[in-house]
Formats: C-alpha cells, structure tokens, sequence
C-alpha cells in the first residue's frame, strides 16, 4: 500500500491598516472579521484536536503586517470593542428571530455563542494576544510556524531592485525572530510569486524551503522527473514545494469547489444589508454604510436572488462527505501516482487561512474532519510539514523552477494589468530614491536615523501586494488608491527634506505615531552595500 502525505500550508495575511484618528474605521473590520471568523475558530478547532491527543500537523504563515496588528494594543482593545457591539446585536437578533423569523433562531443563537466564546479566548485564554495560541501548538509540535514577506510584496516586479527583495526577506524573518524567538525554517512567497534567482536571497538568510506554483515544475527548463508531487532542491540547495493544482481546486475554485455546495451557508446575504436602517444603523458604519455583521441565515442555494434559509445540519452532513471525498481523491489518485513515479507521493496545499471560517463558513469544520479522517486511515494519508518532510525523505531532483504565480493565468496578470499597472513607475522611483537616501546618508544618528527609517517604512508598506489586488478586483479602489498615494507622499516628505539636509521633526512624530510597524527598522537595509 502506496503511503500518500499531505502537507498543508495556510497563509494568514492582511494589509496593515491602523486608523486610530477615527473611532472606528471601514477597513479595520478586515482583521476583525478574520480574528473572530478564523483564527479564533481555527485554535480552537486545533486545540481541540489536540486535547483529543488526534496527530496532525500543518504549517502556518504569519505575515508581519498581521502580526503587528495581532501584537498592537490599541486595535486589540478596538478588537474588543467589536465583539462586544457584535454581542449586542447578538442579543437583539435572538429576541427578534424568536418573535419574528424562528427558523433563524438557532443560528442566530450560534453565532452569539461564538462571539461570547471568542471573548472568553481573546481575554481569559490569550491575554488578548493570540500569537500566544499559534506559539503554543508550535512548541507541542501541531504547527510549524513560518513568515513572508515583509509587506507582502508580489516579488517578481520588484526583481530589479535586489536591496527591496532584500529588505522584504530580511525584514520577514526578522519580524518572525521578534515575535516567536526562533528563526524561520519555511518561506511563503506572496502569491505564490516565484522568479528564477529568487532562492539565492531566501538562502542566504537561511531559510530552507519555500512554496511555488504548480507551473514552476511544468514549465522547468529541466525534466522534473515527478512533476507537481514531489518537492525539488534548487540548484543552490533549497527546496521548492509545487502546489498541487488538481487538489487545491476542490476547495479553491468559484465554479465547482466545495464551498460552492448549495447546502453551505451564501456570504453575501447577511443582515447588515438586508434589515431595516432604523434596525442596524448602530451595528454598521457612520453614516449609514451598510457593512457585513457576520449574521448570515441563508443558504447558497443556487445563482438566485432567491434563496432557501441555511440547515447547519445539513451543512455538516455535506461537510462529512467532502472531506471524506477530498481523501478518497488523494487515496486514488496516489496509488496512480506511486506507481508510474515509483515514489509516494506528497501533495502539497497552500490557501489563505482566511478562507476557512470567514470566507467558507464550514470550512473549519472540513478541516477538522480531514484530520479526524486521515488520523483514522491505517496511515494511508498522513499530514506532514514541509521541513518534516525534508527531513524523512533526504534525497531530491535538482531542478530549476521557472517563474510563476498562483494568480490567473499562472503569471502576474492580477498584479499587473490596466487597473494598477500606473502604481509601479511611482514605487520603482521610491525605492531607487531610498537606495539614494541609504547610500548618501549611512548611517546617521537620532532624528535623522529615525526620519530615514520612517522613509523606508513607507516604501515598503507602498509594496505591499494588496493594494494592486484591490484595485484589479475593483473593491476597495478609493481606499488602495489613498494608500499607495500617501506612501508614496509620506516617503516624498522626506526624501525633500533630506536634500535640504533637514528633518521635519512635527511631521515624523505624528508618522511614527500613525505606523508603529518595524520598530526596529534601518534603513541602512536599502544601502545597495548593506
């Protein structure tokens, strides 16, 4: 019997968003909705398994971004304040689906539940800082922890400008370092954006694997004897893992994923949009911006305006079955696998760790019952890590991966196309002008060190690859444009200034206030010598 492994990898990332000037702000719902939908849930589904003493391991990226919002007191304390006004609302949608809609009525009570829990773990369990809860299944073994870029920058644009991959490699791990005490085996690559010399830097800060899209095996000038199943070492000996494509695309596709069932619960109908002003205007946005509450009683249903209300028995019945489903297709296609590659294969599956719980609401349950289901099948799947993997198997091809993204097309269409493509001439500038400002002002002392350092922040937050996501998404536009423009304005404050030899010392208390990311930050990192 063919042993098939399977190597989980959840990439947990946001943009940084901080807005303490406003009392309460659009956008930092996208971290809250993620804690209190996800993460939360996500510990507590492992934690669980864990008292249960089921094995099981997976591999979890903490992007920088998010954990310095994770670690910032004041959106931790805004953090509250969210579940507590969700609490509410709570409360007032049980006595209303009592009197009004009873067959909204438990899931109404299951969500107040859930948002009492998520109090009781963010305050009592966590001390409202739930790295705590990542850094412990870490330490029993559970989870391998790993960072990425320090932004989140898709690196194949920035190829030319060596010091800015630098800067976002290193400054990950060191982030990383700061926050869990121990360098970083693994790497997550933004988007899964891979470019041929790219292992050169990720090696010589150390690290020892990293992830890439399926194509990069497809399209390698050599002959990668096992394909998509099997990692590769670069030539300068660090390992590359190949998404598989064919088994991600029963949980990650729009069309005929798993989160497509029509038995699981619609997103997008929720009652922040659905009930009356008068009703929800305290629990959405000033002035009257209607926004999700997470209050959602309607199932997929179909492509309909028209829907049924959400069976949560129903839905985890669905939840066995594609669980169970997801293993048999591994089971099957394995046996193929081991055969014609006389190997076993390992498959490799990289998601956003949002999608479980916030975008896919079963989807913590799915995984729940993958490990439940693979811990029971006499060792025929069995879940690994990617660095425990390296360690058990040794040996593997040498091989050149070729460029390549997770995004459509397999290239970078998302993040480079018609919507967004004006930004970069805008970011290329700025870092050349950081790399200027490093190399005519090393290392300088005091305000100037501190004013150079707020210069290289803001260059780095303008990489971020969020924000030419949302413009080619067309969501949040305003708002990514507004960003990437005030980075841009914010990193122009001081390259002025410092032509001028001067340092806006009014301007950079104010911006050391509003970015408190990086504390440790030197800009010394754009010196093309550093």
């Amino acid at each position: 019997m063919s042993k098939k492994s399977v190597a989980f990898i959840l990439n947990a990332h946001l943009p940084y968003v901080r807005h303490l000037e406003y009392p309460r702000f659009l956008e930092e719902d996208w971290l809250f909705e993620s804690i209190s939908e996800s993460y939360l849930p996500l510990l507590r589904m492992f934690n669980k398994l864990k008292k249960e003493k089921l094995s099981y391991t997976f591999t979890i990226s903490l992007s920088p971004t998010l954990c310095c919002m994770l670690t910032d007191a004041s959106l931790q304390g805004r953090f509250n304040a969210y579940l507590e006004l969700h609490k509410e609302l709570g409360e007032k949608e049980v006595l209303r689906c009592q009197s009004e809609q009873p067959e909204f009525l438990e899931m109404a009570t299951f969500y107040l539940d859930s948002i009492k829990q998520n109090l009781i773990d963010f305050n009592d369990l966590y001390r409202c800082n739930i790295l705590d809860g990542f850094k412990s299944l870490e330490a029993s073994g559970h989870l391998e922890l790993i960072t990425t870029a320090a932004t989140h920058a898709y690196l194949p644009l920035y190829k030319d400008y060596p010091t800015a991959i630098n800067a976002q490699v290193e400054l990950g791990i060191q982030s990383f370092l700061t926050n869990f005490g121990h360098l970083p085996k693994g790497f997550w690559l933004p988007e899964c954006g891979y470019y041929p010399g790219l292992e050169e830097t990720l090696k010589s800060h150390g690290i020892s694997w990293f992830q890439v899209a399926s194509q990069s095996m497809l399209l390698s000038p050599d002959k990668v004897e096992c394909g998509d199943y099997r990692p590769i070492r670069c030539p300068n000996g660090v390992a590359a893992f190949p998404r598989d494509y064919q088994a991600t695309s029963l949980v990650w596709s729009n069309s005929s994923g798993y989160p497509c069932d029509r038995q699981y619960r619609e997103f997008y109908r929720d009652i922040g949009y659905d009930l009356p002003m008068d009703y929800i205007k305290e629990y959405i946005h000033e002035p009257e911006v209607r926004v999700f509450t997470g209050y959602k009683y309607w199932a997929i249903t179909g492509n309909t305006d028209q829907k049924i209300p959400y069976d949560r028995s129903l839905a985890q019945a669905k939840v066995a079955a594609h669980a169970a489903n997801f293993l048999y297709n591994l089971k099957k296609k394995g046996d193929i696998l081991s055969s014609s590659m006389l190997k076993d294969p390992l498959y490799t599956l990289g998601f956003d760790a949002e999608l479980f719980g916030h975008w896919w609401f079963e989807g913590i349950d799915w995984l729940e019952q993958v490990i439940r289901m693979s811990a029971n099948s006499k060792e025929e799947v069995t879940l690994v890590t990617p660095s425990s993997f390296l360690v058990k198997e040794g040996e593997l091809q040498t091989a050149r991966p070729a460029f390549s993204s997770w995004g459509q097309g397999g290239y970078s269409s998302v993040w480079l196309d018609g919507s967004n493509a004006w930004t970069y001439r805008h970011i290329h500038k700025a870092i050349e002008r950081m790399e200027e400002l490093a190399v005519r002002f090393n290392d300088q002392i005091s305000l100037k060190q501190r004013f150079l350092n707020q210069a290289a922040r803001e260059v780095l937050l303008s990489m971020a690859s969020d924000w030419p996501f949302i413009l080619y998404n067309k969501s949040s536009t305003e708002y990514a444009q507004k960003r990437l423009k005030d980075h841009l304005r914010n990193f122009n404050v001081v390259y002025g200034n410092m032509c001028k030899n001067a340092v806006n010392t009014e301007w950079l208390v104010k911006a050391e206030k509003r970015d408190i990311i990086f504390p440790d930050m030197d800009y010394n990192i754009f010196n093309p010598k550093h």
